[in-house]
């Protein structure tokens, strides 16, 4: 398939996502880069092929896996040529910088690096320098980077949100240097509820709107990062999310061993199918984490609902992850707040 197959070229068009969708699943790398240079050429601006075309596809992508449509392996594939594509169009972007410096991360065990990298394009294109520094970023390491180059300001991106406490780590130790920082990403909750909750600006839904929020009144002032992260719920991190951090093997062993007695199913498991059904439990304590610590039962509850969607489409019956909820449930009897987020979920 050619890039000139299709005609007029537009990177906002049905047409044009599914034959980019096409091309990434096939594994057609060349494809996809002669795609996305034809676009280009035909005048297409460079962000709107970014945000309008890639960024929408790859979320196709993590689709398709979901529903099992797609294998893993073929999903990272298509990610990786989404990533080549990515790179042509960056390759033409000539661009000098006139705005000042930023710096583009994800957060410490975020590894979903194209919707950063994205955002680092775009930037550039507005007039940024950028320095994109990928993904799984330690809070630690991105305060070294800091102090190396000075910027003005740091973009953090955030896919899922257990991975919000660490975010909040680094956004903390950022503006404890006197460094803004803009947050965004699925992780951060819709319209980037969270990240402001954790001391961050916050750009929705997408690289556009950061690249607005950035041009527009920032810095915002810097106020005590401490007290900007407590929001109108007082401190965040408190005893009940600190026991089930801490005891996060406990409550998935005890849970995967009850389930055995209490699911009869798992008896025709194989270690393959064991080993995903203790994963599960596993996200099922991140998640309850996660909302334990930003206080709120929608992260909770949304994942619930997700996981519910992936396992049918695997064809793990709903009774499984209901079972696994009360499991963990009932080792919580201390913890009201933990109960009434799987309560919640157990509803949902």
């Amino acid at each position: 398939m050619t890039a000139t197959s299709t005609s007029p070229l537009t990177a906002t068009g049905p047409e044009a996502g599914d034959r980019f969708l096409s091309l990434v699943g096939d594994g057609d790398e060349y494809g996809a880069v002669e795609m996305v240079n034809a676009l280009l050429d035909a005048g297409v601006p460079a962000q709107r092929v970014m945000v309008d075309l890639i960024a929408p596809t790859q979320a196709r992508v993590g689709e398709l896996w979901a529903t099992n449509a797609w294998s893993v392996a073929r999903e990272h594939a298509a990610t990786a040529i989404s990533e080549r594509a990515l790179a042509a169009v960056a390759a033409r972007n000539n661009t000098r910088p006139t705005r000042g410096r930023i710096t583009v991360a994800c957060a410490d065990g975020e590894w979903h690096a194209l919707p950063g990298r994205i955002l680092g394009e775009v930037l550039r294109l507005d007039g940024w320098r950028v320095d994109f520094l990928g993904a799984n970023v330690p809070g630690p390491h991105l305060v070294t980077h800091l102090h190396q180059t000075g910027p003005d300001a740091v973009a953090l991106s955030c896919m899922i949100p257990t991975r919000l406490p660490r975010a909040h780590a680094a956004i903390t130790a950022c503006r404890s240097v006197g460094v803004p920082v803009i947050a965004g990403g699925r992780g951060f909750g819709p319209d980037g509820r969270w990240a402001r909750k954790l001391g961050a600006d916050a750009w929705e839904p997408h690289a556009d709107a950061a690249v607005m929020r950035l041009a527009e009144n920032w810095p915002p002032p810097l106020t005590d990062p401490y007290k900007a992260s407590l929001g109108s719920s007082g401190a965040l991190g408190d005893e009940e999310y600190t026991y089930v951090v801490r005891n996060r093997a406990t409550l998935v062993r005890t849970g995967l061993d009850k389930l055995h007695a209490a699911y009869p199913g798992m008896a025709e498991y194989d270690q393959r199918q064991t080993d995903a059904t203790a994963e599960d439990l596993g996200h099922i304590v991140d998640f309850l984490a996660a909302a334990l610590y930003v206080g709120d039962q929608v992260i909770f509850t949304d994942f619930v609902s997700w996981t519910q969607a992936v396992l049918e489409a695997r064809g793990v019956p709903a009774v499984a992850l209901q079972t696994g909820l009360r499991l963990v449930r009932d080792q919580l009897r201390d913890y009201p707040a933990a109960r009434g987020f799987l309560d919640a979920g157990l509803a949902a």
